[in-house]
């Protein structure tokens, strides 16, 4: 029996309560567990989950053996018993051991947040290296828990958390799993390798790259499609995109560049999951700006603001050049909308307003060019040129004597690559 990552029927919905601990470790990792849990509930639905009830306990520590302590198991087993529960959803993420005495205790199947987010990339990936991701980060999950997946395996067939891997992949030994996630990551290597020679050929070309970054749902998608007129899909769901989708965009000026979509980000994002998608994410480090696009409208905008600045911390493009576009500014009340700062590095902007796209074109020319220099380059240095027009716009050119005299319109990043090949030709 197979089941492939496109398989997103089930035979019969599953039913699931869903379960949020509360531990002193949540509180000091700055985690606001209610919101966690409010999360929980739309991650199982756009998994197309039936959310039954939600259950929280506090508690100092986790019970090793049983996630959450033994009197609330009996709870949440009275509970499923009487609303007719197939699952139990964890907001955290459980140990193999704790998976199988679990599941043993109630007869439902156990799914955590990590498996749950896992399952729904697997419903959205399109492309191969998509696919060859979401196994790869669901494999790496699975390789240490095997011993509690026992009854998970046994219900493969398309219900949330079993979608993915086939029932063969799991079954058979951690070598042939070890076996498979290397195959895996050859095949990510070589579309890693496609994907940085494409990179290097557009950065060849002198293609500037804007990457629209932001939390999971703020209107990345809107803003591509408004934006650049590209045909993508929408929806107002969790991780409506998961594959990058790159368009071209014309600047006031009439210059093109490249502005990418990337994956939506979340609280607790599976580490397995960034490591797998890092590839794709790397587009982010490549950008000459991000655009972080903010839902201005959420009450947590600030924590989900946190999230993203951190994820892009663990890529390495914490420091890049960005642009915060607070979006939804139409579904704000008065006071969310007096809250938000206004300044260069920040604007309040609604998708599909007509006036904010033009500003946000304006905005993006803006920050991506720099000043106007003159050079002096003998006539003899004719290599330079290449590195005339790759930093920027040449906007006019004279000859004097033995010399050719460039104006250039700089573009920020590319000069401060490449600007030191010219320090000596600088007109002051």
């Amino acid at each position: 029996m197979t089941n492939t990552t496109h398989d997103t029927e089930q035979v019969k919905k599953d039913r699931a309560v869903l379960v949020s601990l509360i531990t002193d470790e949540v509180k000091r990792s700055g985690i606001n567990p209610e919101y966690s849990l409010e999360e929980l509930v739309k991650l199982a639905e756009t998994a197309g989950v039936e959310v039954l009830s939600v259950l929280s306990q506090n508690r100092e520590t986790r019970d090793t053996k049983w996630f959450i302590g033994k009197g609330k198991v009996e709870e949440l087993r009275a509970i499923a018993e009487e609303l007719g529960a197939t699952t139990a959803i964890f907001d955290q993420e459980l140990s193999g051991a704790q998976v199988r005495n679990l599941e043993e205790a109630l007869d439902l199947k156990i799914i955590d947040r990590t498996q749950l987010i896992l399952d729904i990339f697997a419903q959205r990936a399109n492309t191969r290296e998509g696919i060859i991701q979401v196994e790869l980060a669901q494999l790496s999950y699975l390789l240490p828990r095997l011993s509690g997946h026992g009854k998970n395996l046994s219900r493969l067939g398309g219900g949330i958390g079993t979608r993915g891997p086939g029932e063969s992949k799991l079954e058979t030994d951690r070598r042939h799993i070890r076996g498979r996630i290397d195959d895996l990551k050859r095949h990510l290597e070589e579309v890693t390798r496609h994907r940085k020679l494409h990179r290097e050929r557009r950065k060849k070309t002198g293609i500037v790259q804007v990457a629209l970054v932001g939390y999971t749902n703020a209107g990345k998608s809107t803003l591509l499609k408004q934006l650049t007129a590209a045909d993508v899909y929408i929806q107002d769901q969790l991780f409506a995109t998961l594959d990058p989708t790159s368009r071209t965009m014309e600047l006031p000026s009439g210059k093109e560049i490249v502005l990418t979509d990337t994956v939506g980000f979340i609280q607790n994002l599976p580490h397995d999951l960034i490591a797998a998608f890092r590839a794709t994410l790397e587009e982010v480090n490549e950008a000459d700006l991000i655009l972080h696009v903010v839902d201005a409208s959420s009450a947590m905008r600030e924590d989900q603001m946190r999230t993203v600045h951190e994820i892009l911390q663990q890529l390495g493009s914490g420091d890049k050049p960005q642009l915060v576009l607070y979006n939804k500014k139409d579904a704000c009340t008065r006071e969310q909308l007096e809250m938000l700062p206004l300044d260069k590095d920040h604007m309040k902007v609604s998708a599909l307003d007509e006036a904010d796209l033009l500003k946000i074109r304006e905005r993006i020319q803006e920050e991506l060019t720099g000043d106007t220099k003159r050079f002096r380059i003998p006539a003899e240095r004719g290599d330079l040129t290449s590195v005339l027009y790759k930093i920027g716009d040449v906007v006019e050119t004279t000859f004097e004597e033995n010399d050719v005299i460039y104006q250039v319109e700089l573009q920020k990043g590319e000069y401060e690559k490449f600007g030191y090949l010219l320090e000596d030709f600088i007109e002051l």
